[in-house]
Parts: C-alpha cells; sequence; structure tokens
C-alpha cells in the first residue's frame, strides 16, 4: 500500500525533469513533506503535449454517486487491473505519472506502527504509475482524481510492506502515458523497479497529515531509534 508521500520539488523542477510543455493554468504547486489522500498534487499526462493536471488523491469514479469512494480508492494493485472493470477501462486510455520524490510506509515492531521513509539515494524524483478519472459533481463541478498503482515490493524492503508503488523508470515514463503503448507493455512496466531504494525509520511526526515540515523525513532521534 502507499498512502502517504511526499513531493518536495517545486514547479520548475517538475517542469525540467519531465519536460512539461503544458501546465494547468492558476495551478499554484508549494512543495509538501505529507501528502496524503484527498490532497490535490501534480499529475502529468500526455495529451498530445506532456501537461500537468492538479488531481486529488483517490479515485473517484465517474459512476460514482459520492466522492467519499475516492478514499477507498487510492491505491490499485497491478495485478487486478484487467479483472476490474473500472480500472481496466482507464488502463486503457486515462494512464498517469503520480510526481513524488519518496514515500512512508508503517511496519508493525513490537505492537507499535513505526513509520519508514523511502526513496531513492539522490533523493531525485521517484515517478509512480497511475490512472485517473473525471467526475462531475451535482452542481457540475468536474473533479480529476487519482489512484496509484502498487506491486510487490523489492526484496530489500520487503520486511516493511508486501506492496509497493509501481515505479516508472525514466525510459519506461513515455510508454506508460502513450495509450497508444499495448495493455501487454504497459503491464509489464509494472513491477518492483530495479533501482534499488533507500529507507530508514521517521518520528511518529508524520503521522498526522496536518504536520508538514522537513521534520517529517528526517531521522528519528537518538530516544526514539533506542526504542526500535
Amino acid at each position: 500500500m502507499c498512502g502517504r508521500k511526499t513531493l518536495t520539488k517545486d514547479k520548475l523542477e517538475i517542469i525540467a525533469n519531465y519536460l512539461v510543455e503544458q501546465w494547468e493554468e492558476d495551478f499554484v504547486w508549494k512543495p509538501s513533506f505529507n501528502i496524503a489522500p484527498t490532497h490535490i498534487t501534480p499529475i502529468l499526462l500526455h495529451d498530445q503535449v506532456r501537461k500537468i493536471k492538479p488531481m486529488r488523491w483517490g479515485l473517484i469514479p465517474h459512476w460514482a454517486d459520492d466522492m467519499k469512494i475516492g478514499n477507498k480508492m487510492i491505491n490499485a494493485r497491478s495485478e487486478t487491473l484487467t479483472e476490474k472493470r473500472t480500472f481496466s477501462n482507464l488502463l486503457k486510455q486515462r494512464r498517469c505519472v503520480v510526481i513524488s520524490d519518496g514515500y512512508y510506509e508503517w511496519k508493525i515492531e513490537k505492537k507499535i506502527k513505526r513509520p519508514y521513509y523511502i526513496h531513492y539515494a539522490d533523493n531525485s524524483f521517484l515517478s509512480m504509475a497511475g490512472l485517473w478519472s473525471t467526475w462531475i459533481n451535482q452542481a457540475g463541478e468536474k473533479i480529476n482524481s487519482y489512484t496509484v498503482i502498487t506491486t510487490l515490493p523489492q526484496e530489500e524492503i520487503s520486511h516493511i510492506h508486501n506492496r509497493m508503488p509501481a515505479i516508472l523508470s525514466g525510459k519506461d515514463i513515455e510508454k506508460w502515458l502513450n495509450c497508444e503503448t499495448s495493455l501487454d507493455i504497459a503491464l509489464e512496466l509494472l513491477k518492483p523497479i530495479e533501482q534499488k531504494l533507500k529507507y530508514y525509520p521517521v518520528s511518529i511526526f508524520v503521522n498526522s497529515p496536518m504536520n508538514n515540515s522537513i521534520k517529517c523525513i528526517q531521522l528519528m532521534n537518538d530516544k526514539e531509534l533506542s526504542l526500535l
């Protein structure tokens, strides 16, 4: 599962790294150390050009009666995407990249859930495969939302959790975004990334989505580490 993540890079860094050609007007992005479901984040699409759209985390299917269903659809298992109608339809035409630079996972240790921060050693962008949808509420307002696709974890982090985001390498981003890419090829991309990830325990400060500062990703202090 992936239920909390970071994107500490600013707009210009995002544009430069992903060769973004279009950024949705009026969307202001502020780097975040604690992105939770329902939060709005920049999502990368390819619709003739590479573009960034702001989207709500937690997929709201177009047929939903209530947007609260999105709270239960923050992740989608890669192994069952083609079996579930909601995801299989989006897989054909609504693929996206969820931009981040790390994520949190909680491991049960001595009956306590302890948060870990997982990221690339060089703190570079971490591109998660995702699906997105547009839902229209009763007032006629369009709400774009997304889900993060998960897969089996790298062996080195499997002791923390039995799932991880499906992370795309730089060369595979265009294949995933281009919906003309066959489903067989697209699904083949949804496997544990070969590039190794770094992880370390962080403070329970991150447990509250209200907390959003660099303290969220700092290594636990000596007192907390002694309790591990």
